[in-house]
């Protein structure tokens, strides 16, 4: 894990800062968020109904991949020592394919940019979510985050 303390210790970390370990993606956890957000879609809670689409399964909803970034992220970097640090938002955020309930998840992440700003810094990073055994990541997404020196 990365735990830097100053932004220019933080600049020195532009680049690849790791994969996180694998995550199950159950259906338990899908309804779940499905029960949290209101999206009960189908491909994402009717076992039965999709077990007969060309997926073969149930789908986790793309939000639910997004929402783990900060639990993923959080083994691989720690904001702790800042004053402070908080989600900024997002650029860009593409589901490039679907994850089936059942496999695994992991988030492959990078540190783009580093940019300061009075007292702190803007940190740009890439999320890149990748299932186990899949040829295409199912979520990139660049995310940024603001730092309280």
């Amino acid at each position: 894990m990365i735990e830097p303390t100053t932004i220019e210790e933080l600049t020195q970390h532009v680049g690849d800062i790791g994969a996180s370990d694998w995550r199950p993606v159950t259906q338990t956890d899908v309804d779940r968020f499905a029960d949290a957000t209101g999206d009960h879609q189908w491909i994402h809670t009717d076992v039965a109904r999709a077990r007969e689409t060309p997926l073969g399964g149930t789908i986790a909803h793309g939000f639910y991949t997004l929402s783990l970034a900060p639990e993923m992220l959080g083994q691989l970097i720690s904001f702790e020592r800042f004053t402070f640090a908080m989600n900024y938002g997002l650029d860009r955020v593409r589901f490039t394919s679907p994850l089936p309930v059942g496999d695994s998840v992991r988030m492959l992440a990078r540190v783009e940019s580093v940019t300061e700003r009075p007292g702190g810094a803007d940190v740009a990073a890439t999320l890149t979510f990748e299932r186990a055994g899949g040829d295409r990541p199912v979520c990139v997404a660049q995310m940024l985050i603001r730092v309280q020196a």
